[in-house]
């Protein structure tokens, strides 16, 4: 086996595309075994089925941050400081029966760009007496402008700036994000960079009162895939996509190449009825239609992918392709060597799995091994026409939100373009390698 695998490098050396497609293959099957331990399977169906309760934090529908890689201008980053993840940044005082609370977040801003959104939300524990909280905006030339005055209402709180009229009248209409970052009196309107300060007084009337504050001010590129408009890092779907593709493409290719190599070995060795059955049934699959059929089955019974990939290997089983098996396994058969496995007992089994099959399988590799993207094209197929997994992210179901959402027309194209790279560089990576392991195995192709 080490020497069959030795020689075999030896000769796929000569095809650098199926190098290159077999590295990223390994890439790809090693993602696969790593996402689900970094992210397990119950965590990645909540984060892609949460709301902004599981987001809260990301901007809404944004372009991965490399995007700023290919610009003059920086689009401007995510900004989250909380006194939850460092409560030194809270400093507490007694004040009466209560006491003040004052937090203030420093950060630079070097970025061309505004902000998308400005939220400040807000954490107050209390029984009768809600606590006050005020804030102040402080900018890198040195002017101070009072954002906020208000009386917690609850658990927690959300303050947006471009909601709040009071805000809105201080700032004479233009839109917070805007004017809180601007050069005064810049036309058109000019970043300001430097350091910035936002300072949150909170006064509470309850010696068991607590608050705390968190300041997200949302950017216009976020992490390595974006952001789709539930505020959900594109990501966590990308990644999982991996694991999903690879074990449907695989396990679709593996399953349908095997069962049908053995169907039509089973044919050709009893022959009489069990033959005329399996040929029968190739032909009834054979005109049945694909597609609609998986599509009745997630419309009408179940959109699991377990049940769609059964169900796509069973109609995939009975193809043409046993006819072609069975062809090469009629020339096997008359060969002396089985004559003399039944001249010395070797019963019908064993002849089967030890004399018949093996003698085809350098040439069932190649084609399992091109078979696996048209696997994981169905399934991204299925998912774009609204019959995936309805809990699972892959990358077909981004596909499908994208295309649902109507990104392409809102200028959003990373949402489309990432998955469908995914898809067609993992196709491309089995069809070169598929192709290479067709020359080295055929000698006819090898001489061409």
């Amino acid at each position: 086996m080490r020497r069959w695998l030795r020689d075999l490098l030896k000769e796929l050396r000569y095809y650098p595309s199926a190098l290159l497609g077999g590295s990223i293959i390994l890439i790809m099957l090693v993602l696969s075994v790593l996402v689900p331990i970094w992210i397990p399977y119950p965590e990645a169906v909540r984060l892609w089925r949460g709301g902004e309760e599981v987001w809260y934090r990301l901007p809404r529908q944004v372009p991965p941050a490399w995007v700023n890689w290919f610009r003059r201008e920086k689009l401007a980053g995510t900004l989250i400081f909380s006194t939850r993840d460092q409560p030194s940044l809270k400093r507490s005082q007694p004040a009466g029966e209560g006491r003040r609370i004052e937090t203030e977040f420093v950060f630079d801003y070097p970025y061309d760009t505004f902000p998308q959104e400005l939220v400040l939300y807000i954490w107050a524990r209390f029984r009768e007496k809600a606590p006050f909280l005020t804030a102040t905006w402080k900018t890198p030339d040195g002017r101070s402008l009072r954002i906020m005055e208000l009386r917690a209402e609850g658990m927690k709180q959300g303050f947006r700036f471009a909601q709040d009229r009071r805000l809105l009248q201080r700032l004479q209409g233009v839109p917070p994000e805007e004017a809180l970052f601007s050069v005064p009196e810049a036309t058109p309107p000019r970043v300001l960079k430097g350091t910035y300060r936002l300072r949150v007084e909170a006064v509470t009337f309850e010696p068991d009162s607590d608050v705390d504050v968190e300041f997200v001010a949302y950017g216009q590129v976020y992490g390595w895939a974006g952001t789709d408009r539930y505020r959900r890092d594109l990501g966590v779907a990308l990644l999982w996509g991996f694991p999903v593709a690879m074990a449907f493409g695989l396990l679709g290719s593996v399953g349908t190449t095997l069962i049908a190599m053995w169907l039509a070995a089973v044919g050709v060795w009893f022959r009489g009825w069990v033959d005329e059955l399996i040929q029968r049934l190739v032909e009834i699959f054979s005109i049945i239609p694909f597609l609609p059929v998986l599509i009745l089955v997630g419309t009408l019974y179940s959109r699991s992918l377990v049940v769609i990939l059964g169900v796509a290997i069973i109609l995939s089983v009975f193809s043409i392709t046993i006819k072609n098996y069975r062809a090469i396994f009629l020339q096997i058969r008359e060969l002396p060597y089985i004559e003399a496995a039944q001249a010395y007992g070797a019963g019908s089994g064993r002849i089967i799995l030890r004399y018949l099959l093996p003698r085809v399988l350098p040439l069932v590799i190649p084609n399992l091994v091109i078979g696996v993207p048209s696997f994981v094209f169905l399934e991204a197929s299925l998912a774009v026409l609204g019959l995936g997994d309805p809990v699972l992210p892959t990358w077909g179901k981004v596909l499908d939100e994208a295309i649902f959402s109507g990104s392409l027309l809102q200028g959003s194209y990373y949402w489309v373009l990432e998955p469908a790279l995914l898809l067609m560089v993992a196709g491309l990576s089995f069809s070169t390698v598929g192709f290479a392991l067709d020359r080295v195995f055929n000698p006819r192709l090898r001489e061409i």
